[in-house]
């Protein structure tokens, strides 16, 4: 086994399972999925496709649920074990100095990222079409709302953890108006968080699970080998799209460069949570808890469009997994 080490601070109150068991695969599920249900608000259709981070002693986060009118919103929620949620009724209402950009149609598909001192949010955001919104917060209860990072049509927009040579950097999936049936990772960098540009390709679309799009999951996890990216696959079947789970892993200093991508999936809709919902046959992460200490991953991901679960397993055990079955 390799001697990844992932780079950040000791996550000890981390939510975590022992592996089954007789389990053989990369990852495994809680015992507890899913952990959030699709009635976790008041008000809510369903909840899923939603971010989480350490915040104070335990946990906060930033959830997609569609409500019963299927408005899709975003809302705040906090948790002491990760597991176990409280998620406010109303959605979250940010600040912003134009009221053009702050003119909410829809937000879904969040990310929260912690970088140099405040919660950066990215989210699919409407503008004419789908785009990346961009808003901070610095203790989860006053949020600010930045520009829009890119013109539509976007979706899939995720910060690096950490400036890439003097330049904050950010991934996403150029896409359409639509339900898109195409999409590659891009990169794309900026000085300010607010002019982006010197725009590179990553990854295109593969083979089997990943044939028609790919899109970046979690804040990539800078570990010794690389940037570790979880993203999320697309297959087209005779009975439509199916979401899968993988990893690649790319350069620290240039990380439109991969130097591994896994050719197998690393989890897929097999559970009932996870094929019966409002979209069947969806497995889509969107955060990652992580113990460097112990090299120990918890996985957030939404379920059929429905719900939320979390999945487990160690750094050294993905990368080695990838390199083992490369693209």
């Amino acid at each position: 086994m390799s001697k990844v080490k992932m780079i950040g601070s000791a996550l000890k109150n981390m939510p975590w399972e022992d592996r089954p068991e007789g389990h053989r695969e990369v990852l495994w599920r809680s015992s507890k999925n899913p952990i959030i249900p699709r009635n976790a608000t008041s008000t809510s259709n369903s909840v899923f496709n939603s971010a989480v981070v350490p915040y104070k002693d335990g946990f906060a986060g930033v959830f997609r649920c569609d409500n019963t009118c299927r408005d899709m919103l975003i809302h705040r929620g906090f948790s002491k074990d990760g597991v176990n949620w409280e998620i406010d009724d109303e959605p979250i209402r940010f600040k912003c100095d134009d009221p053009e950009i702050g003119n909410f149609v829809y937000a879904y598909d969040p990310r929260v990222c912690f970088l140099e001192d405040r919660y950066y949010i990215t989210w699919c955001n409407g503008y004419h079409g789908p785009t990346i919104g961009v808003g901070y917060t610095f203790d989860f209860e006053t949020f600010y709302q930045l520009e829009n990072a890119f013109l539509p049509y976007n979706r899939n927009g995720v910060l690096f953890p950490r400036k890439i040579n003097g330049k904050y950097a950010m991934v996403s999936r150029p896409s359409d108006t639509g339900h898109t049936a195409f999409g590659d990772i891009f990169y794309s960098e900026s000085p300010d968080m607010v002019y982006w540009g010197r725009h590179r390709h990553v990854m295109a679309r593969g083979k089997g699970w990943q044939s028609t799009k790919i899109g970046a999951g979690p804040i990539p996890i800078e570990t010794t080998e690389g940037w570790l990216l979880i993203y999320h696959g697309v297959l087209t079947s005779c009975n439509g799209y199916v979401y899968s789970m993988g990893a690649a892993l790319l350069d620290l200093d240039e990380p439109w460069k991969v130097i591994t991508r896994g050719k197998p999936y690393i989890l897929s809709p097999q559970e009932i949570y996870e094929c019966v919902g409002d979209v069947p046959n969806v497995v889509f992460p969107c955060a990652a808890l992580t113990d460097p200490a112990t090299g120990r991953i918890g996985i957030y991901y939404g379920a059929a469009d429905s719900v939320t679960g979390v999945a487990f397993g160690y750094v050294d055990e993905i990368i080695d997994f990838i390199k083992k079955n490369p693209y």
